[in-house]
């Protein structure tokens, strides 16, 4: 008897030593757990977050890119077109960079993505079309402009109705203007009014960060967003967001040419992608400028083309404008057989035309009372001229050998 108490003694023992090393285990597994988005933040760098928006088949519907960075509270939404077409090497074909998604799940697609921008893209939240109405519902809405009221009919008997002007449009309404589709309207008509809404979501998540982040509230939030974060990284993820300051975020999206393949116009980026990348890394480097030059306001260009290269002013025009600057104008220079690519400071801001001249590689500088800027903006609201020479590439400036 007292043998079969000693070896109950020894038992327990033995069971008292297992629990002991398998919290130990425990214990050492979560001191080892890295919290990405606190290290992202400890080291002061962007967040860059994918967001897609699933459509009620579960294709992707739109998505975009939010570069944001916590120190300048400065942000950008980079709108990526589903028709953007490439080799993509996720499906080993040409295709629309949505059928990634559709075919090989979110991993694929945001490695095209990356491949697309040339980011880093750590983070990503998917959100089906049913959810997306409940936190617009939980918003209180979602501010849009619509430029004339929607009294439309689609060919399967489903009516579309909204009103003009600054609206606040409810999860149904919001589902609404996501989808009707006008017959004099085209597909960038479509992703305008997708970027429009992304743009409006992250509005709505600074104005209501007082009451989502309450407490416990995020977790009633929380099983709408599908991400690769852990429940308190998604947290602190969504609530360092918030604090964005919606009033100046910068709008970008994909440009290039349609071209016709397999049937599908497809949208090709220009320079095989590097005008996109470039752009991203520019807007970055706003985003992060200490300064503050770039953000203190929208810079007003005008483009000329001083060359005999067709379209060499409108396809610059879009590369500025890629880069948040306005371009009032892209006309013909006074002449066609500019040399070099001049920049007339029309601003008397000498940092400001540094940024746009290295934007292109351009140091060639001048103010617009020196007696060599012949030419005249077209509009007194124009802050600098940009006259395109032979030694401009389409992209850059190349400097030639003396």
């Amino acid at each position: 008897m007292r043998k079969f108490r000693d070896e109950q003694k020894g038992i327990v023992f033995i069971l008292l030593i297992l629990l002991i090393m398998a919290a130990a285990a425990v214990i050492f597994s979560v001191s080892l757990h890295t919290d990405v988005v606190q290290e992202t933040l400890d080291r002061d760098q962007k967040i860059q977050l994918l967001i897609g928006v699933e459509d009620t088949d579960e294709s992707l519907l739109f998505s975009s890119v939010l570069i944001y960075y916590p120190s300048s509270q400065k942000a950008a939404l980079i709108n990526i077109p589903g028709y953007t077409g490439s080799i993509f090497s996720s499906l080993n074909r040409t295709d629309q960079i949505k059928r990634v998604y559709e075919e090989r799940g979110i991993e694929s697609y945001r490695e095209e993505v990356r491949k697309l921008l040339g980011i880093q893209i750590p983070f990503y939240t998917i959100i089906s079309m049913e959810n997306f109405a409940k936190l617009t519902d939980y918003f209180g809405g979602l501010r849009v402009f619509i430029s004339e009221p929607i009294d439309y009919t689609s060919e399967d008997g489903t009516l579309y109705l909204l009103p003009s002007g600054a609206v606040n449009l409810d999860g149904d309404k919001i589902l609404t203007y996501l989808h009707y589709k006008l017959s004099d309207e085209d597909e960038t008509d479509l992703q305008d009014r997708y970027q429009n809404t992304m743009t409006a979501f992250i509005t709505a998540l600074s104005d209501k960060r007082f009451v989502l982040f309450d407490g416990d509230n995020f977790k009633s939030y929380a099983n709408c967003f599908r991400t690769n974060l852990k429940s308190d990284e998604e947290e602190r993820l969504f609530k360092l967001i918030s604090d964005v300051d919606s009033e100046s975020i910068i709008r970008q999206t994909i440009t290039g040419s349609f071209r016709n393949v397999d049937g599908q116009s497809l949208l090709f980026p220009l320079n095989n992608g590097e005008n996109v990348r470039n752009n991203v890394r520019q807007v970055s480097n706003m985003l992060v400028s200490s300064e503050g030059t770039y953000n203190s306001r929208v810079y007003v260009l005008e483009i000329q083309n001083g060359t005999t290269t067709q379209g060499l002013a409108r396809n610059t025009s879009i590369l500025f404008q890629n880069a948040s600057y306005d371009v009032l104008s892209a006309i013909n220079a006074d002449r066609n057989d500019y040399e070099e690519t001049v920049i007339i400071d029309r601003l008397g801001n000498a940092e400001a035309a540094k940024a746009i001249g290295d934007f292109i590689h351009c140091d060639n500088i001048i103010k617009a009372d020196s007696e060599n800027a012949e030419t005249t903006a077209h509009s007194s609201d124009v802050d600098f001229t940009i006259i395109l020479g032979r030694d401009f590439n389409g992209q850059y400036v190349i400097k030639r050998r003396k």
